[in-house]
């Protein structure tokens, strides 16, 4: 088959950890052709989508992940899969993505599917699943917000579209800076915000839990740094082998048919304790971490999935 990776820059990837990497790795393990490209480089010209990049050879080379063809420009329509991989921030240049590649349907399989990405923001699928979340709000107005944590004393405020861990506060009871970090997050951003009661539980691990094409197929545990709120790896974060708990096949129950319906093959939701707090889709890591720690191969489950789908 012909694939195309819209991500991120290749070069810049973490072998040892870059999940696209290694779904890369495993295509070109199957005999598929690759194909690079960043989004900047995606365009609509008089009814094609196309896009701007180069065949694509990957290698578990530190440093030289990838040895890139000559530039050009290619239709979409002729490739078999196209992967939606680039980092959030979730923006309209994220969101405009979506719009362009959900016009390949029908011509080549986007995974995950764009539109039911660009409708399932990773913090706002989950309020179809209240009975699974802790107490949450979401609102850009303050008095909603100081009522929110006056009711529940110990939140965590975050961007709504933010990811990686970035902009994420623990505010205690005893914290007296809510008006202050309302008035920078409004200061540079039109979003609203989202605040969830605390869960004590992230001390012992926000846990990440892999689905493909709605089955749970293991997870990881992300165990904040000392003196850290945070469980992100991207901010320090230590990942541990761990099983799926009784509550987490649970929750993948009430969510899997969902995320299977809707064209979200590769998923990754995080759970504190016994909450549903994310379900990510947009960009979600953690394949390579998993396969370390259980000797399973994910990429292949993952392939596996989409192979069947053509």
């Amino acid at each position: 088959m012909k694939i195309a990776f819209q991500m991120d820059p290749i070069g810049a990837v973490d072998i040892n950890a870059d999940s696209s990497f290694r779904l890369a790795e495993e295509a070109q393990a199957r005999g598929h052709q690759l194909f690079f490209y960043g989004p900047d480089q995606l365009a609509y010209q008089e009814g094609k989508i196309t896009a701007r990049g180069h065949d694509m050879t990957v290698q578990r080379v530190a440093g030289n992940p990838a040895v890139l063809g000559p530039e050009c420009e290619v239709d979409l329509a002729e490739f078999d899969v196209v992967w939606l991989r680039q980092d959030p921030p979730f923006d309209m240049h994220y969101i405009t993505s979506t719009h362009l590649l959900d016009r390949l349907k029908g011509q080549a399989l986007v995974v995950n599917d764009p539109f039911w990405v660009r409708n399932y923001p990773e913090k706002l699928l989950v309020l179809d699943f209240p009975e699974l979340t802790p107490p949450t709000a979401i609102a850009r107005d303050l008095r909603t917000i100081k009522a929110f944590k006056e009711k529940h004393g110990d939140i965590i405020l975050k961007p709504l579209y933010g990811n990686g861990g970035a902009g994420v506060f623990r505010l205690d009871a005893n914290d007296r800076n809510l008006t202050s970090l309302h008035e920078l997050f409004t200061g540079f951003s039109r979003e609203p915000l989202i605040a969830q009661k605390f869960l004590p539980d992230v001390r012992n691990g926000d846990k990440r839990v892999i689905l493909v094409d709605g089955e749970p197929v293991g997870a990881i545990n992300r165990v904040p740094a000392e003196g850290e709120t945070r469980s992100n790896m991207h901010v320090g974060g230590r990942p541990e082998k761990i099983g799926l708990s009784e509550r987490d096949m649970e929750i993948c129950a009430a969510i899997g048919p969902l995320l299977k319906e809707r064209g979200q093959i590769f998923v990754g939701i995080d759970v504190i304790g016994d909450y549903l707090t994310e379900i990510n889709v947009t960009s979600p890591t953690g394949i390579q971490e998993l396969e370390r720690f259980n000797g399973v191969n994910i990429a292949e489950k993952i392939w596996q999935a989409i192979e069947a789908k053509l």
